[in-house]
């Protein structure tokens, strides 16, 4: 199997059944319905507000580890200059439904979502190459998704517009290139079997991630 097959088994067989797992979680399925509490959607924008912040950083540390490697030094920079207005766009969203200014200054990630935070600042010192971007590509596939599901039914349940969905607009797009700008680095910077195991570990750790986080928002902001 060459790298790019590998790359689509690991894609058909660990992400897109992890999307499906993913939109079948409460939050989403009481989104769909237009039952998912206020507070539910806040706790959202606050921790991926945070979440955001933390990316950046990881984004910079990725920069100066692969200074070295043009190919990998530009993809972080141009995946840095972005992500920048991504945790301002999360706390629009916010705001929008209610939060202040100092429910954003004042927040801490939970437990899951420090987690979530965690690999990734995790891939971006300690990470290979293609560990790091098969995270990304798992991670990115599935923000593309649920953002579709948030716009549509943020506007059909909640009446919200354009202003304060912008983020999920954004990534409805953006993150179709960026998978697959991961998949193509995954693909070539594979060079053993063990690259290809921890490729693949990689994906189901970030979908175990991923589930986790949103059932901890369900939970603790109940």
């Amino acid at each position: 199997m060459d790298n790019r097959a590998f790359v689509q088994s690991v894609i058909e067989e660990i992400i897109r059944p992890g999307i499906h797992r993913l939109m079948e979680n409460r939050y989403f399925s009481e989104l769909r319905e237009g039952k998912l509490s206020i507070r539910r959607l806040q706790g959202w924008a606050i921790q991926h507000y945070l979440h955001n912040k933390a990316i950046l950083k990881a984004f910079a540390l990725a920069m100066v580890k692969n200074a070295h490697d043009p190919d990998l030094y530009n993809h972080f920079v141009n995946q840095f200059n972005e992500e920048q207005s991504h945790p301002d766009l999360a706390k629009r969203f916010g705001l929008a439904i209610g939060l202040k200014e100092e429910d954003f200054s004042d927040a801490t990630p939970i437990f899951e979502c420090l987690i979530h935070s965690g690999r990734t600042i995790y891939n971006a010192l300690l990470g290979t190459p293609p560990q790091n971007r098969a995270s990304a590509l798992t991670s990115e596939s599935m923000v593309c998704r649920y953002s579709g599901e948030f716009n549509t039914y943020l506007r059909k349940n909640y009446g919200l517009g354009d202003d304060a969905l912008e983020f999920f607009t954004v990534h409805m797009v953006a993150d179709i290139e960026h998978t697959k700008q991961a998949a193509d680095l995954v693909a070539r910077y594979i060079r053993s079997p063990r690259d290809e195991r921890l490729v693949r570990e990689s994906a189901q750790h970030m979908v175990r991630i991923k589930l986790g986080k949103f059932e901890g928002l369900y939970q603790a902001y109940a």
